[in-house]
């Protein structure tokens, strides 16, 4: 995670947990006048519109007193959904044994995009089976990663 998005949760954090919420997670796409922050929450229940209306509005008060973010940016609220993204190493050894989509930064073994068999984390470093092959990625080189939903 990088130091702007790490100043980010360090900020909103407290006033999430304090609406009894969790902060899933965070994604920053700077984009000129069309910028925006959007954050990942949950709860022990699910997430409700209610929910992502508070964790807004919340959110709001303490981005516009502090002012983090110099741009012109569009603030948006979500539950992870079904495809949740995953963030930290705890997210993805939660889900070890989903099936998980990643995309990394840099390519590793000439490939940046990956799908297949999360089978958890060993150190720094996402366990992931695909077509029978194992690959060590680290958790710093991965550029977004969600669970594929299985119906």
């Amino acid at each position: 995670m990088s130091a702007k998005l790490n100043a980010l949760k360090e900020l909103i954090e407290p006033a999430i947990s304090a609406l009894g919420l969790e902060l899933w997670g965070l994604e920053f796409n700077s984009a000129g006048r069309h910028s925006s922050l959007r954050i990942f929450i949950d709860g022990p229940e699910g997430v409700t519109v209610d929910d992502c209306a508070r964790v807004s509005h919340q959110v709001s008060g303490v981005l516009d007193v502090e002012d983090p973010i110099q741009e012109q940016y569009t603030l948006e609220v979500s539950s992870p959904g079904v495809d949740r993204p995953l963030f930290t190493l705890q997210q993805f050894e939660a889900y070890a044994g989903h099936q998980v989509q990643l995309r990394l930064r840099v390519p590793f073994e000439g490939r940046r995009k990956f799908k297949g068999l999360l089978n958890g984390v060993e150190g720094d470093e996402v366990l992931l089976v695909v077509d029978d092959e194992e690959y060590l990625l680290p958790i710093d080189y991965i550029d977004r990663a969600n669970v594929v939903p299985q119906f």
